[in-house]
Formats: structure tokens, C-alpha cells, sequence
């Protein structure tokens, strides 16, 4: 990834959000003619191809318009699939129960990987309940979770 995202997903998030989904994520990955920007969205009832070409549609005329990424890329837009990212609050509200897992920005007692059940929210944080203790992970500490598929 390596580049900021923020200001591109304030730019799009609103016209994602008109079209009835969710923009999960923000991606970039490869550099030269070989770079990706990566949109993810989500909706209660699922994410089909066609949903994914009319959001890449809406997505492609915003930002040929405002020309916010130098350079050439290629533009995809799918669905977050089964493990799916969660970034915001609001994310981690809605998957309480399910098992996740988590990196942290610096380590808490000495490691910075956890997987266990997302029990509840506590102020700015998530409980993770890993069978034999239960931790307290703050949500500005968070680099990154995701959802572990059941299978």
C-alpha cells in the first residue's frame, strides 16, 4: 500500500455511500503501469459484478475529473470478501461475536498479532476474548483487522 488514503476516500466515500454501499477500503499496490488502486465496498444484501461496475463507473468519472492520483493505474472494485477489513467503529460494532484478526501499531504484553472473538466495545476499544484472557485493544492503536472466515 504504502501511500495515504484519507483524503481519497473522503473524496469518494459519499458518492459510494449515494450508489447504497459501503466503501470497506482504499487500497494502492504496484507502482509504474503496474499500479492498482483498490476500492472494496459492502451492503446488507451482498455485492454482485454488476453493483461493482456501476460503482467503478461513478467512481472512474469522479476521478477523472478531479485527477487526485498522478500517474497511471488501474482502477477495481469488488466486494471485501470473507475477510473482510474492519476499520472503523462502526465495523467492529457490527461483527461483535465474531472472530477476528487483529495487528497493532506496538506491541501490548509483548506481541502485536491477536486472534479471538470480538466480545464488546468498550469506549475506544475492542475486547478480544482468545480463550485464555481476554484483551483490551484500543481502536486508535489498531493497524489493521480483519474478519476469519468460518468455514
Amino acid at each position: 500500500m504504502g501511500r495515504d488514503t484519507t483524503a481519497l476516500r473522503a473524496m469518494l466515500e459519499p458518492a459510494v455511500e449515494l450508489l447504497g454501499f459501503e466503501l470497506v477500503d482504499v487500497g494502492f499496490s504496484g507502482t509504474g503501469e503496474h499500479a492498482l488502486l483498490r476500492l472494496y465496498i459492502d451492503s446488507d444484501r451482498g455485492v454482485t459484478v454488476d453493483d461493482c461496475a456501476q460503482v467503478s463507473r461513478q467512481v472512474s468519472a469522479i476521478l477523472d475529473v478531479e485527477d487526485p492520483v498522478p500517474g497511471r493505474y488501474t482502477l477495481e472494485v469488488s466486494s471485501p470478501g470473507l475477510d473482510r477489513p474492519l476499520a472503523k467503529r462502526r465495523d467492529f460494532e457490527r461483527f461483535l461475536g465474531e472472530t477476528i484478526k487483529v495487528k497493532m501499531s506496538r506491541p501490548i504484553a509483548g506481541r502485536r498479532n491477536f486472534t479471538g472473538q470480538l466480545t464488546r466495545m468498550e469506549g475506544e476499544a475492542v475486547i478480544l476474548d482468545m480463550g485464555d484472557e481476554c484483551l483490551t485493544l484500543p481502536l486508535d492503536g489498531i493497524e489493521k483487522a480483519r474478519l476469519v472466515p468460518k468455514y
